[in-house]
């Protein structure tokens, strides 16, 4: 069983990690709770890692993870049927259930926010989040994070041609950008998008 303020640093922590793909400090969990004793917030969190709710690997409070099983209670979402954005459709509850860690999650996968409206005619707006499966090859037509002379990275739609690679807006309003293929490095494709509301 867990007490009232371990519930709460509970969520808090699971929070902070889906929002931001990392775990919260002992002072981020403060701020975010209004506690000011850093040793109130430590006790309660050294009492979730003995009761298996949470897991440290290392000596910085960044490496808080999430237990398997609590874990999953935020990375498993029930599929509740289908919705139509056009034509209404009949109403039919299903049963499945849609794992979001086995989706998106993952070794060499982190998450980028974007900036700009380059890519409006993918569905990537402004502030959304992408998340990128780190690669340094990709195939035409993909979605990629692109590192442009060392220095400079985007996300355009990728397609090679000869020597040259071109980095295609997904916006009308834009042209794409031709480079020669020695000056272009691919750091990882786009696998998946959030977007908070």
């Amino acid at each position: 069983m867990l007490t009232g303020l371990e519930e709460k640093i509970l969520q808090c922590i699971t929070m902070y990690i889906t929002q931001n793909g990392r775990s919260p400090t002992l002072n981020e969990i403060g701020q975010l709770l209004q506690i000011k004793s850093k040793g109130t917030i430590h006790r309660y969190v050294e009492s979730l890692i003995k009761k298996g709710h949470l897991q440290r690997s290392g000596r910085n409070w960044r490496g808080i993870r999430l237990t398997g099983e609590q874990d999953r209670k935020w990375t498993v979402l029930p599929l509740a049927g289908r919705i139509a954005a056009g034509k209404p459709i009949e109403a039919i509850s299903e049963q499945y259930e849609i794992n979001f860690s086995e989706m998106l999650l993952g070794p060499g996968r982190y998450v980028l926010e974007v900036q700009g409206d380059s890519m409006v005619d993918a569905g990537i707006l402004d502030g959304d989040l992408v998340i990128v499966r780190e690669t340094q090859s990709a195939n035409n037509g993909d979605i990629v994070v692109a590192l442009i002379d060392n220095n400079e990275a985007t996300l355009k739609r990728l397609r090679k041609k000869g020597d040259q690679i071109e980095l295609i807006p997904d916006n009308k309003s834009m042209i794409p950008m031709v480079y020669l293929a020695d000056r272009i490095n691919i750091q990882g494709v786009v696998v998946g998008q959030a977007r908070m509301y």
